[in-house]
Order: C-alpha cells, then structure tokens, then sequence
C-alpha cells in the first residue's frame, strides 16, 4: 500500500499523470471519514488522496471528523502526509499566490476532538517542533528543482471558523508572531504525531488577511487563488513524491518513546 497520504480539498487528486486505482471506505473507531480514501497512481508512485471537506465540498472546518481522516490514512498504511491548507496572509511579506512551508503552530481553536488519548492512558507527545523536519526539507528541495519559490518557514495560526477574523484578532496574531491564519491546521498535525506520522503542511496565501487589504474579505478570493495556484502545487506535489526517501530518518517514527506516562 502507498506510504505518502495527502490532505487537501476536492479536485487535488484530478491532476494531468494521476491515475486513480482504487477507492477505499474506511471505518474507524472514531466514525466516518471526512470522504472514500482515493489510492492514486503518479509515474509508478503510489499516494492515497483524502478530500479533507469531503466530496462535494460540505463539510465546515469544525465539522471535520479529523481523528477519523488521520486514523483511516494509518490503517491505510501512510507513514508520511502532505496537507495542503488555504490560509490567509499576516505577515505583510507573505503575498496572495505565495506558497508558505510552515515550522510552527499557534493553536487556538475550541471544541474540537484533539488526541487519540482521552481515556485512562496518559501520553504527552513532544510537540516543540510541530512539522517533520525531514519532510519539510524534501518539499522545499522539490521547490527549488522545480523553480517555485517557496517561503521556508512560517507560524501557522489555527482558528475555528467558519467565520472569518476580525481585524483586531489579526492585529493580536501579527503581535504574537503569525504568518499565517487558516482553519484546517489544527488539529492535524498534532493527531499525525500522536501515530508517529511524518506531517508538513503546504500553506496557499490566498488572501491577506482581515484589515491589511482595502477590500472585504470573500471565499471567491480563495477559490479564485487556489486555482491559480494548482499547476505550481501539482509539480510540487509530483517532485515530492518522486524525492521523498524510502526510509525515514526523522525523529516522528519514535514521537511516542518517552511521552507514556
């Protein structure tokens, strides 16, 4: 089975190359996925593809089911995600159409089930550096070999939703050192760790964010970017696949020795 899954919004998988071989419903102890996993097939290379807001788009980014999305990719066999989020622009550096490889995580959404850990079994995961670093490294040397630019590093600012930020709120964000704001990056990354998964995630500015453009902010800006910005995703997810080494050397392979208490 395909050890790389990717994460990202409906239509990622329909790329010109990509083949798909088989799709697969997945039951898990924590209900349905967000969509049928899609197994798919690019120059020889497997991946499973997971529409994150199912298929067709309806699903809202606190309705996801992200323990079940994370849970059905491990049982799949994935051992490495790429998660592709839209996200707006803090940082007044970071330009609409940039594509942001973030290193860190400010976390501040509510309500939502966050651990696999939540009976009697006390596990406190090493979260200090929130995105694998071996993998990161490969989507940045896939950039280069590709000639996209690519900001190396950025925090990510996870909010609920499925409102829009106020411009105070991005204010206060700016202050506490985001880059970035979206709705989908937490709690991903921190449930791939909980099951020793490699995860990174592919920041698309779509839009600056509240108070820092002249315009109000809407979700056809979003959908608008995004589509401008598949060829450059595709030719770096494509590179990606074909680079990422077969053995992992990093340190999410053993992300629970030491966090059982």
């Amino acid at each position: 089975m395909p050890k790389v899954g990717i994460i990202a919004g409906s239509g990622f998988y329909d790329f010109e190359g990509v083949s798909i071989k088989d799709v697969r419903k997945v039951s898990t102890p924590y209900g349905e996925p967000s969509d049928s996993y899609r197994i798919c097939e690019f120059g020889g290379l497997e991946f499973v593809f997971l529409a994150r807001h199912g298929s067709p788009h309806r699903l809202q980014p606190h309705r996801i089911n992200y323990r079940a999305n994370i849970w059905g990719l491990r049982d799949l066999g994935v051992k490495r995600i790429l998660s592709i989020n839209a996200v707006g622009g803090i940082n007044t550096g970071i330009r609409p159409g940039d594509i942001v490889i973030t290193d860190q995580i400010i976390d501040i959404t509510n309500g939502r089930a966050n651990t696999f850990y939540d009976s009697d079994e006390v596990i406190h995961i090493d979260f200090t550096v929130p995105y694998c670093t071996e993998l990161r490294d490969v989507l940045l040397i896939a950039g280069s070999k590709n000639d996209i630019a690519l900001v190396n590093g950025g925090t990510y600012v996870s909010v609920n939703g499925p409102r829009l930020e106020t411009a105070a709120e991005i204010a206060l964000f700016a202050r506490n050192g985001g880059d970035v704001v979206g709705m989908t990056g937490m709690p991903e990354a921190c449930l791939a760790r909980e099951l020793e998964i490699c995860f990174s995630c592919i920041a698309v500015v779509t839009n600056s964010a509240a108070g820092l453009s002249s315009g109000r902010l809407t979700a056809t800006e979003v959908v608008d970017t995004m589509k401008v910005s598949m060829e450059r995703i595709r030719s770096l997810l494509m590179t990606t696949l074909c680079t990422i080494p077969a053995k992992r050397s990093c340190e999410c392979r053993h992300a629970l020795k030491d966090a059982i208490l």
